[in-house]
């Protein structure tokens, strides 16, 4: 739904430092331009939950991160997540590719689409479901919301064909 040179841009125009993250289908693309921006560095983690603790590390010393991973590995991140966000009360910011949102048939019975906004409820997550690509502005309006609160926040990220 977006380039990489589109998301490239929105996290310089949020002010954003570090990209942590884990490749997958839909992300992985974004990657090289995340690295050719001047303005940004991208820090590749093993697992999910990794990428948590390294934002925090980067948050606590004066970085201003964001985690960029796939639906998929929010599942697996739970216990570092809610460490991260709700006992350190750190106010870090997700982008979350929503696997197989917008087409189905690309994995039939795929339950991200059960778990996913329930999960991120659960956790209570502030986020905006992002479905199309005239929503990209509603982004940087929800971080930069979620940073005058100095509070956690997610943008949903509608994966799948169009």
């Amino acid at each position: 739904m977006f380039t990489g040179t589109q998301i490239a841009s929105l996290f310089t125009s949020m002010g954003i430092t570090h990209v942590v993250s884990i490749a997958d289908s839909t992300i992985g693309p974004w990657h090289p331009a995340i690295e050719a921006s001047p303005d940004l560095h991208l820090v590749r983690v093993c697992r999910e939950g990794e990428a948590w603790a390294v934002a925090a590390g980067l948050y606590l010393g004066g970085a201003t991160p964001l985690v960029l991973i796939q639906c998929t590995g929010l599942f697996e991140s739970g216990d570092s997540l809610r460490n991260i966000l709700h006992d350190w009360k750190l106010p870090i910011f997700s982008v979350i590719g929503y696997r197989s949102y917008l087409n189905q048939s690309t994995l039939p019975g795929d339950t991200c689409l059960v778990f996913s906004e329930p999960l991120l409820d659960a956790w209570r997550i502030d986020y905006r479901l992002i479905k199309e690509p005239s929503q990209l502005d509603e982004v940087r309006a929800h971080y930069l919301a979620c940073r005058d609160a100095g509070t956690p926040g997610a943008a949903l990220i509608a994966e799948g064909k169009a």
